[in-house]
């Protein structure tokens, strides 16, 4: 718990949409626990915006700093804890330099968007001794707790399988295909970027790591030759300004959104980021439909799937052990329609209707009678994850689910194995990519 004399003083570099979450925390649920310092962007506006909220709610504003004098905000704001939520490339770069300057990191997913990054925070963890925690929200949703802690009591027996499938529909999966994630050398792709939650629930929930990876993946729905082959395909760059994205569903329109405008379309003078490229205009070199097959050091196995253009949002898992079997159907969308919805929807985007999200949770032992076990899914994003994440982070609760540099280090090698294995044709296995 938080020394309720000394409020712990935070920094944030990166200040796009996701950041806000941080900063929202810090200047209200959690002000008590953790004091926000300072923020670090290359774009000015950005950090502005951040600061209208810092404002809003009855605080100075914090001190804005360009990202090239990351270390010096460190050392002037004595930052203790650094929040990452840069694009995933650079994750490394502002982890390490954070470590050697004495202070800890939080990292929003993946740990960093490739090998060198994940050597350079492992050893630069090593040598300072910092903590690195990775933002793996999905840990903290109360459904997902509920597995681990069924698996962990034996209800099942020993681990042998593990199936599980991912759904983004397209509204959610066609938002990863019109930003930089679309760029593999930023995001990682897909396996890296998204399926790292999953992966890292899947070592979490049966206590394993992984040893060996076989994938194959497309980009099938996607991208210019695929949205002119299914009819699909706009003749515009961009949504905002162009009227043949008018009525397309897969534009992105972010002049309906007061936060978007000023987060994106108003900082876009200062770095040339679009946010709203067309998801199926040209350079994207991500996949859009992945299978990955894992081998754990358990003996136990994983089969996973990933589909980026569904009708609807949600994930099926089952796993099966010596005793039985736990079957988890979640929905977190049941369909995507053309609409925007509530006061706050932008055409284009996922909206977020926690109405919607549905769970339901079956244990199935050997000669007996399948059992619904009671599920709650929490409140707010990510099934009440974030809630209790920031919770964790900010020093209210501790109950051993933070995940570490380590953690994201499974989870991000399973999804380099995988890439890898993409390319080559073959399983790549762990200890030859780390070799």
């Amino acid at each position: 718990m938080s020394d309720s004399t000394h409020r712990r003083r935070y920094a944030i570099v990166g200040t796009g949409a996701r950041a806000r979450m941080y900063t929202r925390a810090l200047v209200h649920e959690h002000r008590d626990q953790g004091r926000l310092v300072a923020l670090c962007d290359s774009n000015r506006t950005r950090m502005d915006v951040h600061n209208r909220i810092v404002a809003e709610a009855g605080l100075d504003p914090v001190s804005a700093y360009p990202a090239d004098s990351f270390t010096r905000m460190l050392r002037e704001q004595a930052v203790e804890e650094v929040i990452v939520c840069t694009v995933d490339r650079l994750h490394a770069d502002y982890v390490v330099a954070a470590l050697e300057a004495g202070a800890d990191a939080i990292t929003e997913k993946p740990l960093t968007a490739d090998l060198e990054g994940l050597r350079r925070i492992s050893e630069a963890q090593a040598r300072t001794g910092g903590r690195v925690t990775v933002g793996f929200n999905y840990r903290y949703n109360p459904v997902h707790r509920r597995v681990r802690s069924l698996i962990a009591s034996g209800a099942i027996g020993e681990v042998g399988s593990v199936h599980f499938e991912w759904l983004l529909d397209v509204r959610h999966g066609a938002d990863y295909f019109r930003r930089w994630h679309r760029d593999k050398d930023q995001s990682g792709g897909l396996l890296v970027h998204k399926a790292g939650h999953h992966f890292d629930l899947v070592n979490w929930w049966i206590s394993a790591r992984p040893e060996e990876v076989y994938a194959s993946g497309r980009l099938f729905f996607y991208g210019q030759e695929n949205g002119l082959r299914h009819g699909l395909a706009g003749d515009y760059t961009r949504g905002h300004g162009s009227p043949e994205a008018q009525e397309d569903p897969f534009a992105l329109h972010m002049a309906d959104s007061p936060d978007m405008r000023a987060l994106y379309l108003e900082a876009e003078h200062e770095d040339g980021y679009r946010r709203d490229l067309n998801v199926f205009g040209a350079g994207i070199t991500i996949e859009d439909d992945m299978s990955v097959l894992v081998r754990y050091d358990t003996g136990a196995r994983l089969s996973y799937h990933l589909v980026a253009y569904a009708p609807w949002e949600g994930y099926r898992l089952s796993i099966t052990g010596s005793r039985g079997r736990l079957e988890l159907d979640m929905v977190e969308s049941p369909h995507t329609d053309t609409a925007a919805h509530g006061p706050e929807a932008v055409r284009g985007m996922h909206p977020h209707r926690p109405d919607d999200v549905t769970a339901r949770l079956w244990l199935r032992k050997h000669w007996q009678a399948p059992e619904e076990i009671p599920v709650k899914v929490g409140e707010g994003d990510h099934g009440g994850g974030d809630a209790h994440m920031l919770a964790t982070l900010f020093g209210r609760v501790d109950d051993g689910i933070r995940p570490d540099h380590a953690d994201g280090g499974h989870a991000l090698v399973t999804g380099l194995c995988a890439d890898a294995s993409m390319a080559s044709g073959r399983p790549v296995r762990v200890d030859e990519l780390l070799a």
